[in-house]
C-alpha cells in the first residue's frame, strides 16, 4: 500500500476556536457517532480531517462509520512491523468489507529501526522508545498536513481516558475527533453483531484489544479490555494519544474504584490475579500467583505453559531460587503478614536493585500507611489495601514522608550524619 503525496494544508481553527470545543461536545448524544462523525467531516474540517486506525478488535465499529459517511477519506494504519499476521489480514478483509479505498500503511523510518533497533528486540528493554520510533515518528508527518483526525478511543478502556469528549483540542492547535468516546465494551459488541461486520480472528481467542504481537497478550475473563497492553509495564499509551491526557483533563476519579483493593498508578484499580486455590493446576492456572514453593515443585510444569502467572513470596522463601525464572512472572506479590515482620522489604530489594525485575512488585497482606513508603523506596509499585484508613490515605495523598532515614536504598541514598564521598561503591 504506497502512501501517496499529499498537498501541505494549512490548519485554521478559528471556526472551531469561536465555537467552541465545549459547545461542540455539547452539540451531540453520547451515543451518536454517526453524527459526530459525519458533522466533522462536512462541517469542522472538511476535507482536512484523516483517519488513524489499528485494524484492531474494535476498529470495524470505527470504519464502518466512515465507510458511511465517505468511503473516500484517508485511513492511516501504523504498520510497525511487529504486527500479528492476522492483523494484517484483517486489513485486507475491512477494505473488502467496507469498501475502503483510500487506506494507506504507514511505515517506520528505516535509518532510525538500523540505528534504534537493528535487532528488533527494542520493545523488550524498551517499550517506549519502540513506540516512538515505530508509531509516533512515522505518524507526525501525516498528522501535520491534516487540521484533525479520527481515532477509535473509548472511555471504558483505561482510567486515563474516562473523560475523553468527542471533540478535543490538542497541544498543537489540531482537533482530535472521537465517534465512539461514550460506546461500552458492550455497546461496542452489539454494533459489530447488529451490522455484520467481520470480527478481527484473535477476537475469540481472548485478545480484547490488539497492537503489536511482542507487547499483546490475552485478557481474562473480568479484565479490563486494555489489561492485555504492556502487561505488567507501567505503560498504558503508546505515545500518538499523550496530548489528552496532559493538556485537555485529569482523568476523574471512578466511584466504582472503592470496591477494589489494588493501588497502582494512583488509583484503585481492577485487580486481574487471584489466590492460588488447592485445586489449581499448572495447566490451568492463569492469572494466579503461585507460591514460590508450589512453582519450584512443579517448575517443568508451569514453564510449559502460556498463561499469564504470578509468583508468591512469603517470609521464609528464598526469591534467589526462582532467579532465573523471574522473567516468567507478570506480577510478584511479596506477603507482609504482620506490621513488625519486615522480611518483604528485602525480598523487594533483591527484586528491584539486584534482579533488575521490571515487571509489577506488588505488597499483600498487612499493609498499612505508615509502611508505604518505605515500601516504594524498596522498589515496590503495586498494593493491596483493605485497610479503610490506608486506602482513604492513599486516594487523598496524604502519606507520611520519610525524609531522614539511616539505612540507605540503592547508591543514590545518603544516610544521616555519615559523609558521602566516604561510601564505597560495591
Amino acid at each position: 500500500m504506497a502512501m501517496p503525496k499529499l498537498a501541505q494544508v494549512p490548519v485554521a481553527h478559528d471556526k472551531l476556536r469561536a465555537l467552541g470545543i465545549l459547545a461542540l461536545n455539547g452539540m451531540f448524544d453520547e451515543m451518536d457517532a454517526l453524527g459526530v462523525l459525519r458533522y466533522a467531516v462536512s462541517d469542522v474540517l472538511p476535507g482536512d480531517l484523516a483517519i488513524v486506525s489499528s485494524f484492531g478488535a474494535d476498529s470495524a465499529v470505527l470504519l464502518h462509520l466512515v465507510a458511511q459517511v465517505d468511503p473516500s477519506m484517508p485511513v492511516y494504519f501504523l504498520e510497525t512491523g511487529k504486527h500479528f499476521a492476522e492483523t494484517l489480514d484483517y486489513v485486507e478483509t475491512l477494505k473488502r468489507h467496507l469498501g475502503l479505498i483510500n487506506v494507506h500503511a504507514i511505515h517506520p523510518d528505516p535509518a532510525d529501526l538500523a540505528r534504534f533497533d537493528p535487532a528488533g528486540t527494542l520493545w523488550e528493554t524498551d517499550p517506549d522508545s519502540c513506540c516512538h520510533i515505530r508509531k509516533t515518528e512515522p505518524l507526525e508527518p501525516i498528522t501535520l498536513q491534516f487540521g484533525g483526525w479520527v481515532t477509535g478511543r473509548k472511555r471504558f478502556q483505561t482510567k486515563e481516558r474516562g473523560v475523553l469528549p468527542h471533540f478535543e483540542l490538542t497541544s498543537d492547535d489540531r482537533i482530535k475527533v472521537n465517534p465512539l468516546a461514550y460506546f461500552s465494551d458492550a455497546d461496542v459488541n452489539r454494533y459489530k453483531i447488529e451490522h455484520g461486520l467481520p470480527e478481527h480472528p484473535l477476537f475469540a481467542k481472548g485478545y480484547k484489544s490488539i497492537g503489536c504481537a511482542p507487547c499483546t497478550s490475552v485478557v481474562a475473563e473480568g479484565e479490563d479490555p486494555r489489561a492485555g497492553r504492556w502487561r505488567g509495564l507501567n505503560k498504558k499509551e503508546c505515545g500518538i494519544h499523550f496530548d489528552f491526557n496532559g493538556a485537555i483533563a485529569s482523568p476523574m476519579t471512578n466511584a466504582a474504584a472503592t470496591k477494589h483493593t489494588l493501588w497502582k498508578d494512583g488509583a484503585f484499580i481492577a485487580d486481574p490475579f487471584r489466590e492460588w486455590a488447592e485445586d489449581d493446576t499448572p495447566a490451568t492456572a492463569a492469572y494466579k500467583h503461585v507460591p514460590l514453593a508450589v512453582f519450584l515443585a512443579n517448575r517443568e510444569a508451569f514453564l510449559a505453559t502460556q498463561h499469564p502467572l504470578g509468583l508468591l513470596v512469603v517470609p521464609g522463601d528464598r526469591i534467589e531460587d526462582v532467579e532465573g525464572d523471574l522473567e516468567r512472572f507478570a506480577s510478584v506479590a511479596i506477603k507482609f503478614p504482620a506490621f513488625t515482620d519486615g522480611r518483604g522489604y528485602s525480598t523487594a530489594r533483591l527484586l528491584a536493585e539486584r534482579y533488575h525485575y521490571a515487571n509489577e512488585i506488588r505488597a499483600v497482606g498487612d499493609v498499612l500507611q505508615d509502611q508505604i513508603p518505605l515500601m516504594r523506596r524498596c522498589g515496590i509499585n503495586a498494593l493491596v489495601v483493605t485497610h479503610e484508613p490506608t486506602r482513604q490515605a492513599l486516594v487523598e495523598n496524604r502519606l507520611p514522608e520519610v525524609a531522614l532515614f539511616y539505612q540507605p536504598v540503592g547508591l543514590t541514598e545518603v544516610p544521616v550524619g555519615t559523609r558521602p564521598f566516604l561510601r564505597r561503591v560495591h
